[in-house]
């Protein structure tokens, strides 16, 4: 029996551990940290040995295989220790994998990709296809190849993920956009960053597909010196393609082996650039699995959109609140920020993860009339912009940042909860910091 080690007992690790035990693995779940209740109770029902607070390095270096959850870097020790072993270690996504014959799916990019993949889904959902979604939100994949026959599945895959496949290959692959992000993972070089992006095609074969953004500066440059097997379809607002999706006039025209069809884009039901950009990515998508225009349309014009992004919280004395808290990047608010009509209030901070604000200069020069900084370290937002906007004030918990903004605001102003940073300062994650955006909101 082949022993299995899993480290980290959370949504991933639980998931490879259920599969794996289905798989006729022996199966051990280490993790540094604490195992929350819920997982334990899972491993426990299993059968599943585990610990906790602790790894227990000899039995682990015991393993033929290893699945490291996102959160833990290559660089650590035992992974480290592991590797020169010769023992595998390998990321969910890639060990899930192996155990399913359904059509893969796979999303991935620095922004969009949670719309991009919920969308997708909801597309093929409402076509009838037996669909399932996971990766990197909602269920683990193992988890759900464990326990569900789909046909089909729409991973959102992040680049940690990715650093940890093998053989892994989606017969449909998409990189939305790349920006700098999560530099402090790979050595604070870029370059390190795109390439594990495009790991997302490197297993693909020429009757496979591969979606991009046409606009987008970093994938277009790296695709040039980086060919790709997989059959190239772009997406752009920006120009008319050969093959792809692309505006013509008030149509998004989408063309796949030489079959084209177009959709009027006024009815689309998300706002903004971004997001005409996610619709076309995604319908390019149903496209490719044969779905019918009409089902696209009607799918695309009733979607909801995901929480966190760009969510209208409520409008209060003439000042509408907005939610973005998945901004965690820069780029991501950079779309937050181009998207607004009239005079905002910014409030943005957190984590820097090595970020350069220098892009949105313009944006706040135009549109930020105050910024409202949160985040226990706030000196680079406040000298990056200090001379940008007339008043900037510096916050530490998330109903002081909602009550300044609330003091300060004027009728047709936006507040703007946008942070540009990871949460995990204040915060448990950017679903915990939006959800006490909104509480705060609702509590004035």
């Amino acid at each position: 029996m082949q022993k299995l080690v899993v480290l980290g007992g959370g949504e991933s690790g639980v998931g490879t551990a259920i599969l794996g035990k289905q798989q006729g693995f022996e199966v051990f779940v280490s993790d540094k940290g604490r195992i929350a209740k819920k997982y334990k109770d899972v491993l426990i029902h299993l059968g599943v040995d585990w610990e906790e607070e602790r790894h227990s390095e000899n039995r682990i270096l015991e393993a033929d295989l290893v699945m490291k959850s996102p959160g833990i870097p290559d660089k650590v020790p035992l992974v480290k220790a592991l590797v020169a072993k010769g023992i595998p270690v390998i990321s969910e996504i890639e060990f899930a994998a192996r155990f399913t014959d359904a059509t893969l799916i796979g999303i991935t990019g620095s922004n969009g990709k949670t719309t991009t993949t919920m969308l997708t889904y909801h597309i093929l959902k409402e076509a009838g296809l037996n669909v399932g979604m996971a990766g990197n939100i909602g269920d683990s994949f193992a988890k759900m190849v464990a326990e569900e026959q789909y046909d089909y599945y729409v991973l959102e895959i992040s680049s940690f993920q990715l650093d940890g496949i093998r053989d892994f290959r989606p017969h449909i692959a998409m990189i939305t956009n790349i920006s700098e992000d999560h530099l402090d993972r790979y050595d604070y070089k870029f370059e390190n960053y795109i390439a594990s992006k495009f790991r997302i095609t490197e297993n693909q074969q020429e009757e496979d597909y591969f979606i991009y953004d046409a606009d987008d500066e970093v994938s277009v440059n790296w695709l040039e010196n980086h060919p790709v097997r997989a059959t190239v379809l772009p997406f752009s607002i920006e120009k008319e393609l050969e093959q792809g999706a692309w505006l013509d006039k008030e149509n998004i025209r989408i063309k796949t082996n030489e079959n084209t069809i177009d959709m009027k884009n006024e009815a689309l039901a998300l706002e903004g650039k971004h997001n005409l950009k996610n619709t076309m990515a995604a319908a390019t998508v149903a496209k490719l699995v044969s779905i019918r225009k009409e089902t696209i349309r009607q799918s695309i014009q009733n979607f909801q959109g995901a929480p966190h992004r760009l969510e209208k919280v409520l409008k209060i004395h003439h000042v509408q609140y907005i939610n973005d808290s998945k901004a965690t990047n820069v780029n991501a608010t950079y779309y937050a920020l181009d998207s607004m009509t009239g005079p905002t209030i910014w409030i943005v901070g957190g984590i820097d993860k090595g970020n350069d604000y220098k892009s949105l200069m313009p944006l706040v020069r135009e549109k930020v009339k105050a910024i409202i900084c949160l985040g226990v370290d706030n000196s680079k937002i406040v000298e990056t912009f200090g001379n940008a906007v007339d008043l900037v004030v510096e916050t530490f918990a998330m109903q002081e940042a909602v009550k300044v903004a609330y003091k300060i605001s004027e009728r047709g102003d936006t507040v703007l909860l946008s942070p540009a940073c990871a949460s995990f300062d204040l915060f448990n994650n950017y679903e915990d910091r939006g959800d006490q955006f909104k509480e705060a909101v609702k509590n004035l």
